[in-house]
């Protein structure tokens, strides 16, 4: 059994993200879907093995990857920010790429709404904004995979 946190769109929240060291320290993944890098720079440098990211629109100037892909427990995870695939407009551009890698997940962010979706066996995340910490409005994603099963909880609120 593996454990993931999914975070996306923390938009300047540092101290809010330090606060989920605890919680990072004791999952197996840190999947962070962009918008806000330079939030992630500590727990980055405390937790890279464990740390897969992608930049979002608004980490200008940045070299990070725009998106990249995690096989747990033999299930493909998918990951990006969402906006080269225009999800603030609907998922199927999100979803034909996301089964065109043979993704069992795929997470996204962009939106700043939490939403799970699943359609024909594909897993669609998006954990939502972690712009303002949980309890403030914002919100992330616990995911577990269990052989080829995956359970995903959105903790906290959308933020719109």
């Amino acid at each position: 059994m593996k454990k993931i946190i999914v975070l996306s769109d923390s938009h300047g929240n540092i101290k809010g993200v330090d606060a989920l060291r605890d919680k990072i320290a004791e999952n197996d993944y840190v999947i962070f879907l962009g918008d806000g890098w330079a939030d992630m720079r500590n727990i980055f440098l405390e937790f890279s093995e464990k740390l897969y990211f992608c930049g979002g629109n608004c980490d200008f100037f940045s070299a990070l990857p725009g998106e990249g892909e995690l096989e747990v427990e033999g299930l493909k995870i998918f990951y990006c920010h969402g906006h080269q695939y225009g999800v603030k407009s609907g998922l199927d551009n999100l979803e034909e790429e996301a089964r065109k890698r043979g993704a069992d997940i795929a997470l996204y962010g962009h939106t700043h709404c939490a939403l799970i979706t699943e359609k024909e066996g594909l897993i669609m995340i998006n954990p939502g904004s972690y712009k303002r910490s949980v309890g403030e409005g914002g919100s992330y994603c616990y995911l577990v995979i269990h052989g080829r099963k995956a359970t995903s909880v959105l903790v906290g609120e959308s933020v719109f």
